[in-house]
């Protein structure tokens, strides 16, 4: 059976206890192929009022890690969960996105590149997440039976170049986990991640944060899957539920083959 791959949308609160219980009840409604990643949004386990919240949270990130690797053994699937706030020496803790396989291994963990420090036009106003959010610095890309996977998170998506950096690293699928700001999401949101695909010849795969949440915060939804040719496959604008999609890598490499735009490409960015 041809692998799939499902992105949830969510609405994750104060409460990560919460959060993992409303992430069990939706796994209960996923379908019955296997293999199947499930893809999380950022913040999907804390919506935190403060840093300082969260960070008590990243301090117990191992407790959690454990149920969603049971969760990955209970259902038989393979899991990007979103992000998990992982303590650091520095009082500080990463956005992680870990990748877990369906015996519930970690098989990879990518720190959030870019970090939200802006000022939007919303409720919140000012955003300032390397107050508490220390900065990871590697590229990951991940074999699996659904592609080779890239991962990133929001914010990473304003920054082609990491994107590029993933395509030449292999990348075939590129995952987005996101809590857009519905100022932001409905200014930028799709062509942001239209051009992602089809610059980078990938499938994106951009599971979502939506609606009104406990600490203030309104978040826009919209959880969508792209082809690598730039076509929507599937979205779900509003609501919490899932997407889905079965990625087709013949025609991906096909695709790549015959527009062979890597191959022309006469710019290389680099890490700072």
């Amino acid at each position: 059976m041809q692998a799939m791959i499902v992105a949830l949308q969510m609405c994750s609160g104060l409460c990560a206890d919460d959060n993992m219980n409303q992430l069990r009840q939706q796994l209960t409604t996923l379908p019955a192929t296997r293999p199947l990643l499930v893809c999380l949004p950022e913040s999907f386990l804390v919506f935190a009022n403060s840093g300082h919240e969260t960070l008590v949270v990243a301090k117990q990130s191992d407790v959690y890690q454990q149920q969603l690797s049971e969760l990955c053994r209970q259902h038989d699937i393979w899991l990007a969960a979103g992000t998990v706030p992982i303590a650091t020496e520095h009082d500080k803790y990463f956005a992680a996105s870990l990748l877990f396989n369906e015996q519930g291994e970690v098989l990879a963990q990518y720190n959030k590149m870019h970090l939200f420090d802006v000022d939007v036009a919303d409720g919140t106003g000012a955003y300032r997440e390397s107050n508490f959010t220390e900065a990871g610095s590697d590229i990951v890309v991940v074999d699996s039976p659904f592609g080779k996977i890239g991962l990133t998170v929001c914010y990473d998506l304003r920054f082609s170049g990491l994107f590029s950096a993933l395509q030449r690293a292999g990348a075939e699928v590129i995952l987005v986990p996101s809590a857009f700001t519905t100022i932001t999401g409905a200014a930028h949101w799709q062509p942001l991640l239209t051009a992602r695909a089809i610059e980078t010849q990938s499938y994106v795969i951009a599971a979502a944060q939506v609606g009104q949440h406990e600490n203030g915060r309104a978040t826009y939804g919209h959880s969508i899957i792209i082809s690598p040719w730039g076509d929507v496959l599937s979205e779900l604008a509003n609501g919490i539920g899932f997407i889905g999609c079965q990625p087709d890598l013949n025609r991906l490499h096909a695709i790549r083959r015959d527009m062979p735009v890597q191959s022309h490409q006469r710019f290389r960015e680099h890490l700072l």
